[in-house]
């Protein structure tokens, strides 16, 4: 599906709905995550960012932005789906995480596969 075109304009999303132009303009990014948090830092400060982590990680679910999260079996770890604007935006997300200090995160941006049989998956 190709995005709205304005009629006598070169701006594509003239007129247009930002609910819409975000639909068009987002992105999909798998993302792993790999926690390792030094072992001298005190448990209470562990508990609190990682309280802080869940906190924040259950809001960017609700907005939308974080749209999958998978544990990894074994290991402090996860996998999940953005669904964001573009590269600054999910880096500023990413960044942004209580835990992020103590993470090695590894991003690949996705796009539809022409073979899927999904409305959703961009």
């Amino acid at each position: 599906m190709e995005p709205p075109r304005s009629h006598g304009g070169s701006a594509p999303f003239r007129g247009v709905a930002s609910s819409l132009q975000k639909e068009f303009n987002a992105m999909l990014f798998h993302v792993e995550m790999d926690v390792r948090i030094p072992h001298d830092i005190a448990a209470e400060k562990v508990d609190a960012l990682k309280q802080a982590e869940r906190v924040h990680a259950m809001e960017l679910q609700r907005a939308g932005a974080w749209r999958h999260l998978w544990r990894v079996a074994g290991r402090y770890a996860n996998i999940s789906i953005f669904d964001v604007s573009g590269a600054q935006e999910l880096h500023d997300m990413l960044s942004s995480l209580p835990l992020f200090p103590f993470m090695e995160i590894k991003v690949t941006p996705l796009c539809r596969h022409p073979s899927s049989i999904h409305d959703d998956d961009r």
